[in-house]
């Protein structure tokens, strides 16, 4: 999931996916290219599972992020 999101902070959809029954063992991953200091730690408190800055190493990006997949 992207940082950035147009209509809701990142921190509220990942509580929303994570307070859903059906939802709640979906990885997310945060992603982002305007990392504040301190942003992979909230992440992870917010119940993300993984966090990627930008940009993208389209090389490695779908090894990266098939270690979040089980």
């Amino acid at each position: 999931m992207d940082i950035q999101l147009p209509d809701m902070d990142w921190f509220s959809a990942t509580r929303i996916i994570k307070e859903d029954p059906e939802l709640k063992d979906i990885p997310v991953v945060a992603l982002t290219s305007y990392a504040m200091h301190g942003d992979d730690k909230k992440a992870f408190e917010a119940g993300r599972v993984g966090y990627i800055d930008k940009p993208i190493d389209t090389r490695s990006f779908l090894e990266n992020i098939s270690q979040y997949m089980g």
